[in-house]
């Protein structure tokens, strides 16, 4: 993302070995990762396993910078496949750097990050999650509020064939889910908008 002759890469650099846990989901980033050299693994870990993976990079590579950029916890699991060469930044040295360039560099940074971060957050739902899980987490994401008090709805601009899609489910799947998530009173309403009661059980059933 950034070019790796910049002096926020400074830092002393940092060898592990193969296997170890470089990033969790969930996690609060308070570093940027570099991989210098080496592989490390993308994806899900289950039970102290990689269970799902997504993809493997290979350094030199900013490892999970879009969360960084971002203000969010890292979305996937990273794990050394071979031993690796790190360098960490901070967030904010980070940061300052990408404010350091042009807008339209910056604009475009941000545009790419956000990209990212939502095909990683869909790739990681698709294989962490089951469908209930994975309709609730996406109606939270295109929640708008609808009043003062907090309510919040989602207007269905989409075609639910195509929603569906997104999601990785048959359309019969995501019209099943959204019948069951209504006998539960986490939506309600009908048609182009479904209100949303309870975010706070959506949440917990998405798991964010």
């Amino acid at each position: 993302m950034l070019d790796t002759s910049l002096h926020i890469l400074s830092e002393p650099i940092v060898t592990h070995g193969a296997g170890t846990a470089l990033l969790r989901r969930g996690d609060r980033v308070d570093r940027i990762v570099h991989v210098m050299q080496g592989r490390v693994v993308l994806g899900v870990v289950m039970d102290g396993q990689m269970a799902h993976q997504l993809g493997v990079v290979e350094g030199p590579f900013w490892l999970e910078a879009a969360s960084g950029l971002l203000d969010l916890p890292h979305v996937v699991d990273a794990v050394a496949e071979t031993q690796v060469s790190l360098q960490y930044v901070s967030v904010s040295d980070f940061v300052a750097q990408v404010h350091a360039l042009p807008e339209a560099s910056q604009n475009l940074l941000m545009d790419m990050a956000r990209s990212q971060r939502q095909q990683t957050e869909l790739a990681v739902s698709r294989v962490a999650k089951d469908a209930d899980a994975r309709c609730a987490e996406w109606l939270l994401r295109h929640a708008e509020p609808t009043d003062p008090s907090g309510g919040l709805a989602v207007k269905l601009t989409e075609r639910k064939r195509t929603i569906a899609a997104q999601l990785g489910i048959a359309p019969e799947t995501f019209s099943r889910v959204l019948r069951h998530l209504r006998e539960r009173q986490l939506i309600s309403g009908g048609g182009r908008v479904l209100g949303l009661p309870n975010p706070q059980a959506l949440r917990e059933l998405a798991g964010v």
